[in-house]
């Protein structure tokens, strides 16, 4: 059977810059059946559903629905739902979690803070008086896309890896409403860093959870990390493949000018080194499926046509010694 992932795989589709442009996840634990918009097509209402989508758009933060790996009993209510709040900009990522039995209380977030890594967003009570957010402390968030109503991939190919990754003892794992890119599936996002991943497998995500406790980044796979739009993803995944740089809060893009379909995107090294990446959008050839189901199309892809060295890092600093040791050193 030809699906949109395998068409993409056969045709060796590059990962890098597709992520999904988010600095900040808000995610709501919602048991049973998923339609394509899960926000308005579940059992959360409706209405509830719509205000978060407009109450967050343009903020930077994302909304999606999660649930547990495994079958569940198609129950409307539910006497409690944990919550997460992920921010994912490099050196000041966190998540906080709570939960709650009533998710409209969530519309008293102030979400252009929380876009913003503003911890203050969180003030008003999500979750009552007697419950307030806490630090989550857990392994990291594995949220894999397994909505097979938006697209069968996902079911596919994202429910067998989730259950797996349960079985294997990765606490962290969720299945997740949407997280673009069907055609990559399975596909998933790590948080609080938010790097997304595709065409994983249960050893692959063990590679990347090994190397996140270690405050690293495994770039094999990578789509790019949420906090950038693609062309800064595509920038920053260049730089690391240039300079072999693994850590996870090291890079950050610090500037992106230009429009589509050209991009000169600078990205910054904590020890100050700066580097000017060229960024194309192009379009895929030949047409293949962006999603079962859809028509042949050609989905943008961003190519990086060069990367140059634009300032050194910070000399190291000055050691004071005393005449003797310095005479001694001398050969």
């Amino acid at each position: 059977m030809s699906t949109c992932a395998t068409a993409s795989r056969d045709l060796s589709e590059p990962l890098a810059g597709t992520a999904t442009a988010a600095t900040t996840w808000l995610l709501l634990e919602q048991p049973g059946p998923w339609g394509a918009e899960a926000l308005t097509a579940s059992h959360l209402a409706p209405a509830v559903g719509r205000a978060l989508e407009r109450a967050t758009k343009d903020t930077g933060v994302r909304v999606a629905l999660i649930r547990r790996p495994g079958r569940h009993a198609d129950c409307h209510t539910h006497p409690q739902q944990r919550v997460f709040v992920a921010h994912t900009r490099p050196g000041h990522s966190w998540i906080r979690t709570t939960a709650l039995t009533e998710p409209e209380r969530l519309l008293a977030l102030d979400f252009a803070a929380l876009g913003a890594g503003d911890l203050a967003g969180l003030r008003p009570a999500a979750a009552g008086p007697d419950q307030g957010w806490e630090t989550y402390t857990g392994d990291p968030l594995v949220l894999v896309c397994t909505n097979g109503k938006r697209d069968r991939c996902c079911a596919l190919l994202g429910r067998p890896l989730a259950a797996e990754l349960t079985a294997s003892g990765v606490r962290g794992t969720w299945e997740i409403t949407h997280i673009g890119g069907h055609r990559f599936s399975p596909t998933l996002m790590v948080l609080p860093y938010g790097y997304a991943y595709g065409r994983a497998t249960a050893r692959s995500v063990q590679d990347v959870l090994d190397a996140l406790r270690e405050g690293r980044v495994v770039t094999e796979g990578c789509r790019g990390r949420s906090t950038w739009e693609r062309p800064g993803q595509a920038a920053e995944l260049a730089v690391r493949e240039l300079t072999g740089e693994s850590g996870a809060d090291a890079l950050t893009v610090l500037r992106t000018e230009g429009a589509a379909p050209a991009w000169n995107v600078t990205v910054e090294h904590a020890d100050g080194r700066r580097w000017r990446v060229g960024v194309v959008q192009i379009a895929d050839a030949p047409p293949r499926p962006e999603s079962c189901g859809s028509v042949l199309g050609s989905p943008a892809r961003m190519d990086v046509i060069g990367v140059r060295a634009v300032r050194a890092g910070r000399p190291a600093p000055t050691v004071a010694v005393t005449a003797t040791a310095s005479a001694s050193a001398v050969t």
